[in-house]
């Protein structure tokens, strides 16, 4: 177990406080988010196991389960528990009241979303609906995105991380001469 001392808070993605420990560089880093990328089997009963550190986030998010819904961005399932949700509640409370754009963005998101009990060995059992929307089969890659996680079926994850990390480097290749254009042009003047 981390025995650091507490060096204050900072904000995440969602702006909401989060805890900041002194690592044992006297780093901080926040504790509380979904990270890292685990390949997982599922059983012959479609079960699969919530990676460990996975269900240590749910169970400080006061959540013994998952909310799953299919992504609407991607083939891949989002997944998570009460940031997740606060965090779809924030998006829907910026749409006008009564628009249709609320209305299609509470059924897209709270419609599709299914709550999943963790048993006591930490599985999950993934309904046919999301195994299909993936292309999930026999394996599952849970990957950390921070404020949620998701599930990708193999092959689909490695296409996407290949493409994500292609369109990183061409961003960061577009901004570092951004940069120096504006290096040279404030030298200029």
């Amino acid at each position: 177990p981390f025995r650091g001392r507490c060096v204050g808070t900072t904000r995440g993605p969602m702006q909401r406080a989060l805890p900041r420990v002194a690592s044992n560089g006297g780093t901080a880093i926040a504790m509380d988010r979904f990270v890292s990328t685990y390949t997982m089997r599922l059983d012959a009963k479609g079960r699969v196991s919530v990676p460990a550190p996975y269900r240590t986030i749910l169970a400080k998010d006061g959540f013994e389960g998952a909310y799953c819904l299919p992504s609407i961005e991607s083939n891949a399932i989002d997944g998570g528990g009460k940031m997740l949700m606060e965090e779809i509640d924030r998006l829907i409370e910026n749409l006008p009241l009564y628009s249709d754009g609320r209305d299609e963005m509470k059924t897209a998101l709270f419609g599709s979303a299914e709550l999943l009990r963790l048993d006591p060995e930490g599985r999950v059992t993934l309904s046919e609906t999301l195994k299909n929307h993936a292309g999930i089969a026999d394996a599952a890659v849970f990957v950390g995105l921070g404020q949620k996680f998701q599930i990708w079926e193999p092959e689909r994850f490695r296409a996407h991380l290949d493409e994500a990390k292609t369109r990183v480097r061409e961003r960061r290749r577009r901004l570092g001469n951004l940069d120096v254009a504006s290096r040279t042009t404030g030298a200029r003047e």
